[in-house]
């Protein structure tokens, strides 16, 4: 597997990779990463990457040349690219894209700055927009880490124990029951109870009660979801 950072910027993303999980899963050649800057695809004499907006509005827009020329050579060397493009104007990722991108051989992250990239390029080369959430940032080098760090966890072997992903929020409809460790006491607080008692199936129990407790209070529509979901399998 292969990631590839088409940013201004890469030093905002490779010191992510420099320690932990991640940092093994790279030693190990689990996957590899590169940066891509396209200033030096530009043909601008002084490497000028940005142009006024047209139409009127504030701020400066990545204009197409350079992405235009850095994709197309992305592409020309490695066919198999799936390109994707940072935007708010976008579909929310969510876990599901994180597993079924798990899969590709090679994906690039495309990271706008300033007021954002040319339509055109988008239009040209995404395979695939995404958004975080539904505010704005300074750059999409932050979205495009946080991406790349769900889709490489689904990565086999990247993770230490891969049973650890089937427990986690969103691998099911409802959020992930609250965790616990030794101690079992500490500052007059217990772990449940029933933990203790080696009783799986009733472990499991009190882990979906908690779990749907924990979604009605952070994530009511999921519950909603999951609710409909079991009323309609059964």
């Amino acid at each position: 597997m292969k990631f590839s950072f088409v940013t201004l910027f890469s030093n905002l993303i490779d010191g992510y990779f420099k320690d932990s999980i991640l940092s093994r899963a790279i030693e190990k050649k689990l996957f590899e990463v590169e940066y891509i800057d396209p200033r030096e695809f530009s043909t601008n004499k002084h490497k000028k990457v940005d142009a006024p907006c047209v139409g009127g509005g504030a701020g400066m827009v990545m204009t197409p040349q350079p992405l235009y020329d850095t994709l197309q050579e992305l592409k020309n060397s490695s066919p198999e690219v799936h390109i994707i493009f940072m935007t708010p104007v976008a579909p929310q990722f969510t876990q599901n894209d994180a597993v079924r991108l798990a899969t590709k051989e090679h994906i690039a992250f495309v990271s706008g700055r300033y007021e954002g990239i040319d339509e055109r390029v988008i239009e040209e080369f995404a395979d695939e927009v995404f958004c975080i959430g539904d505010y704005i940032l300074t750059g999409g080098e932050l979205p495009s880490l946080v991406i790349c760090d769900a889709i490489s966890r689904n990565i086999d072997g990247v993770l230490g124990n891969s049973e650890s992903l089937d427990i986690e929020s969103f691998e099911s409809s409802i959020l992930e029951a609250p965790s616990f460790s030794k101690p079992t006491e500490y500052e007059t607080k217990s772990v449940p109870s029933e933990y203790l008692k080696g009783n799986h199936a009733n472990i499991r129990e009190l882990k979906n009660a908690l779990s749907e407790s924990k979604t009605k209070f952070f994530r009511p529509e999921l519950l909603m979801k999951h609710k409909k979901r079991i009323s309609y399998e059964k």
